[in-house]
């Protein structure tokens, strides 16, 4: 497959979440989509390794360590989230404007 194709995907696919995250009100979908953004930029990473003018194994360690930070990343929201859901009994974005508890 070309190049293209890949970042094609990975344009679609951040495309995608990005949508998510702006239009979504609910806390979970939101964090998905921020899921589905970490996940097309590792495409990207992927492919240029592959493909790129200097072909090496570069893109496939710096996605390594995008994949650790995004699940180290959706533990703390999700725990973050249990937080908020306690304590606001709502996942709904709009709702968490106050700071104070």
């Amino acid at each position: 497959m070309p190049v293209t194709s890949y970042l094609a995907l990975g344009a679609i696919l951040f495309c995608i979440g990005l949508y998510g995250v702006l239009t979504k009100r609910n806390a979970v979908i939101v964090l998905f989509s921020i899921e589905l953004m970490l996940n097309a930029a590792n495409i990207n990473l992927v492919a240029f390794a592959k493909y790129g003018l200097y072909a090496s194994q570069t893109g496939q360690v710096f996605t390594l360590f995008t994949i650790t930070i995004a699940a180290a990343e959706a533990a703390v929201g999700i725990a973050i989230l249990f937080a908020l859901y306690r304590h606001r009994q709502t996942v709904k974005v709009d709702r968490y404007d106050s700071l104070k508890g």
